[in-house]
């Protein structure tokens, strides 16, 4: 694969993220996919294998009324592909954090994508 397969593999994947849609996130995961969230520096959710990933992305399609992963900045190298993000969502439910239904979350983050054998193979979500 070339770093333009290897970003439109990454494309597929945020579109599909940005409209909920479970099913095209997952088609492009290798099935032992490692998927990790981590906010100011601690991990906060770890998945492993396409199952899991796939319970995780249905469950969290209810916190959220709308949400937009959108790429300010591509780096390419390898079989890694790191992109970072301005996330926008409106909340569809009250957080612990104090964020109400409605609420719009605004923030700045980056993802790192490792792919092997035209698959992602894990996810970074790092904000």
């Amino acid at each position: 694969m070339e770093a333009s397969d290897f970003k439109r593999l990454v494309q597929a994947y945020i579109e599909a993220y940005n409209c909920f849609d479970v099913d095209g996130m997952v088609r492009h995961l290798h099935e032992e996919v490692e998927f990790r969230n981590i906010a100011n520096g601690e991990i906060n959710l770890t998945t492993t294998g396409k199952e899991s990933f796939r319970q995780q992305a249905e469950q969290a399609k209810q916190y959220f009324s709308q949400r937009e992963q959108r790429v300010t900045d591509w780096q390419i190298a390898d079989n890694r592909v790191e992109v970072l993000i301005d996330y926008t969502a409106v909340a569809a439910m009250e957080f612990p954090n104090g964020l109400k239904a409605g609420d719009t979350l605004q923030l700045q983050g980056k993802s790192v994508y490792q792919i092997a054998d035209g698959q992602i193979t894990s996810i970074e979500d790092i904000s």
